[in-house]
């Protein structure tokens, strides 16, 4: 890992691994480095050419109209939700290194945050990478689709909008989603896999609370209502679609107002 000593440079250099075991492994590095302070926040360059993360060349990456659904009645089915799951964590490991490298002049407990983050993203892929591999597939064997890392491309000018829309919104619906798809698995008797999600929900809500966290810092920089500006930013991305149920308590843990629950649910009657 030859970066000069600047956590920019690392995790860009992690960000552009196409390699999976390797992108795995320089997380742990860099995280180590930066908790013995062997990485300085400088060295820092422009991002903005940067529309591409690091990725193999398997998974195949289409339209998410022309996946396959995934019906848990199969076995092919059940491994190709853990796969999708594994999917997104393996993104989630590019979008913490992106937020890190990508967005300068931060306060250093913003890295560490999402340094964390990657590091996290990365056990929670590898929990269900084992799974798959206790059946015998691999990461890469169903195709898979590329939403995660382009709402990262939308949101790439502003770590504001970042904040609110992939930790606060993408990642926010993932707390919402994942009770329902553990049940599908504890329905079919898959306890193992059961037990990754456990894992992954439990971490996630961190997840979130950390964007929760500096979404709520940069609004008070700017002298922004965290509130107006986050439904503002809904209506503009989203035109205010939101899918319910939510999961109340996982979201107040992860920084969610009660006002804001209550403004989301009117959104799900809404549409």
């Amino acid at each position: 890992m030859n970066s000069e000593k600047s956590l920019y440079q690392a995790a860009r250099a992690c960000l552009l691994c196409d390699a999976v075991d390797e992108k795995m492994a320089m997380s742990g590095a860099i995280a180590e480095a930066w908790s013995r302070g062997e990485l300085t926040l400088t060295g820092w360059s422009d991002a903005a050419k940067i529309t591409r993360a690091g990725h193999p060349q398997r998974p195949v990456l289409v339209h998410p109209s022309k996946l396959p659904r995934r019906r848990m009645g199969s076995e092919a089915g059940r491994l190709a939700l853990i796969h999708a799951i594994a999917h997104i964590e393996f993104n989630a490991v590019n979008l913490a290194w992106d937020a890190v490298q990508r967005f300068a002049g931060m306060p250093a407990d913003f890295y560490t945050d999402w340094i964390q983050v990657a590091v996290e993203e990365v056990e929670h892929f590898q929990l269900l990478q084992a799974r798959l591999s206790a059946a015998g597939v691999a990461y890469g064997d169903y195709p898979a689709h590329n939403g995660l890392w382009e709402m990262a491309q939308r949101t790439a000018h502003d770590p504001l909008v970042r904040m609110a829309l992939v930790p606060r919104m993408l990642e926010a619906r993932g707390l919402d989603v994942t009770p329902g798809i553990m049940e599908r698995f504890r329905e079919i008797d898959d306890h193992e896999t059961v037990a990754a999600l456990e894992v992954i929900l439990r971490e996630e809500v961190g997840h979130v609370q950390f964007g929760s966290r500096w979404f709520n810092y940069l609004c008070e920089q700017r002298g922004l209502s965290p509130e107006e500006t986050y439904f503002d930013l809904l209506e503009s991305f989203l035109n205010g679609e939101i899918r319910c149920p939510l999961h109340h308590q996982a979201r107040r843990e992860a920084g969610f107002s009660q006002s804001e629950l209550e403004r989301l649910e009117a959104l799900c009657k809404r549409v």
